[in-house]
């Protein structure tokens, strides 16, 4: 178990360079899902070995570069342990649906699709902020090249904005790493939040790290980058840009910009949170107006990840427990309706809903996947949106009572937008030939094998939410014990 994190990291890595040096299409294929798959069950044992504890887990810490006082530093607790597993459930399924459909340049494509799993795992367990930043801009190179290379009609123009954004944002970052460590003199995440910096540069440091963190959300109004992003990348780039890729600037949040700066996020937290509604409620009024079913679904996750800001900067406990929680149900739920709507469009060859209707005559499993699926997002009661949702409103209330009644707004209008989007594909007459029984062909069991698993942790999230959170609610409850102890020293350093 020495080192349990580096094998969860580089094992796709190392996968990657098989699949560059395997001959044939198929061989390639099947080299990249196995490595996924092999992956996925590694990650595992993270959970057979877990303990209730607050403290880093399965720690690794190496000199990197020792004169700089750099180290190659992992570790993973309740808040990041589902994120990494998240990664490593999702992956399997999006290179699942590329071994079905993708057929053009397999082996550079199924090399990216392994390269970006190490750098998003990597971001989840990297505890040094060089080594986090170098994850971090590793992530954008393969999902430029498969937003390029392998997306739709408008795909270079797509990549090209998505790679300006976030490089942005990182510069931001950058500069505020560089700042603290020649304020510092380290860049050990967990040493710099438990020593605490001076107000202005800590104000400074915040507002920088926040504002990269901000961009890859993406926090409204700096989410421009994300529809244009999603409609021209692939099914799979897709799935893993909703699933887990958004998840990093939410997860930088929670592991950086919060304990690190916790009088400046207490100073900034209304104004977040304001933004973060309005994410909530323009995501969803703009998802409603949409007649690509794609587009649609990229502004629904717009309006979702508001909530996970908006649980975050409530700073309570059941907030951020909640937004952990919801960081994951997004990631489920929204990579599933990517990944439907992908199965949709290569049958039809098209993503506008006015093209279908009815299909609950003549793909009837492919619908019932789809109204599970949308069930999930809305907030079903018995699913797993509803309990993340829930939790982020309970803590949010705590804080902002008005910020938590308009939140639920945001639950009515994604209940409108997306039961509106399933009847418009599966329910009315079947008016088009194109769509009858016989002509559109349902989901094959290989496709099926792909959606099971999914609706499976709905459901068991849904029902057995505290197998979840009571991993999550120890780490949690350490960083709120933290910002506790600073709020009482600057409550008395303002009576003195």
């Amino acid at each position: 178990m020495s080192y349990l994190l580096s094998t969860i990291v580089f094992l796709p890595l190392v996968g990657a360079v098989l699949v560059l040096g395997v001959p044939g299409d198929r061989a390639r294929k099947g080299v990249a899902l196995g490595t996924t798959v092999l992956t996925f069950l590694v990650s595992l044992l993270l959970l057979v070995n877990w303990q209730d504890t607050p403290e880093m887990q399965f720690v690794e810490r190496i000199a990197w570069l020792p004169d700089l006082g750099v180290d190659y530093y992992l570790g993973v607790d309740g808040i990041s342990l589902w994120l990494v597993l998240l990664t490593t459930f999702l992956m399997p399924i999006a290179v699942g649906y590329s071994v079905l459909y993708v057929r053009e340049n397999v082996g550079i494509y199924m090399a990216l699709m392994l390269l970006m799993q190490t750098a998003i795992t990597g971001v989840f367990l990297a505890l040094d902020l060089v080594l986090f930043y170098v994850f971090w801009e590793f992530s954008l190179i393969p999902m430029y090249f498969l937003i390029g290379k392998w997306g739709s009609e408008r795909r270079v123009y797509a990549a090209l904005k998505f790679f300006l954004f976030t490089l942005a944002g990182s510069a931001l970052m950058l500069v505020a790493i560089l700042v603290l460590y020649f304020q510092a003199g380290t860049t050990d995440i967990l040493a710099l939040a438990e020593r605490g910096l001076p107000n202005p540069v800590a104000q400074l440091a915040f507002v920088a790290f926040a504002l990269g963190f901000a961009v890859k959300v993406p926090l409204f109004p700096l989410h421009t980058w994300l529809p244009d992003a999603h409609v021209q990348a692939p099914t799979a780039g897709s799935i893993i840009l909703a699933g887990v890729l958004l998840k990093m600037g939410t997860y930088g949040f929670v592991r950086i910009a919060l304990p690190l700066f916790p009088e400046a996020a207490r100073g900034y937290a209304a104004l977040i949170s304001i933004l973060a509604l309005m994410g909530i409620l323009y995501g969803a009024l703009v998802a409603l107006a949409q007649e690509d079913f794609k587009a649609l679904v990229a502004y629904s996750s717009i309006a979702h990840l508001g909530f996970v800001m908006l649980g975050i900067f409530a700073l309570t406990e059941q907030g951020i427990g909640g937004a952990v929680l919801q960081m994951v149900n997004h990631g489920l739920s929204t990579g599933a309706l990517f990944l439907l709507v992908g199965l949709l469009y290569e049958r039809r060859h098209t993503r506008q809903l006015r093209a279908f209707g009815g299909l609950w005559k003549s793909v009837p499993l492919y619908c019932f996947f789809l109204l599970v699926v949308a069930m999930s997002s809305v907030g079903l009661p018995g699913l797993n949106g509803f309990v993340g949702e829930f939790t982020i409103l309970l803590g949010t209330y705590a804080r902002w009572p008005l910020f938590a009644f308009l939140g639920t707004a945001g639950i009515i209008l994604a209940a409108w937008y997306l039961l509106t989007a399933f009847r418009k594909v599966a329910q009315g007459p079947l008016t088009d030939p194109r769509n009858a029984a016989g002509v559109l062909p349902d989901l094959r069991r290989s496709e099926v094998a792909l959606l099971v698993p999914l609706v499976v942790m709905f459901f068991l999230i849904g029902l057995f939410p505290n197998l979840f959170l009571d991993r999550i609610t120890p780490s949690v409850a350490a960083l709120q014990a933290r910002w506790d102890d600073v709020q009482t020293v600057s409550v008395l350093q303002v009576e003195r």
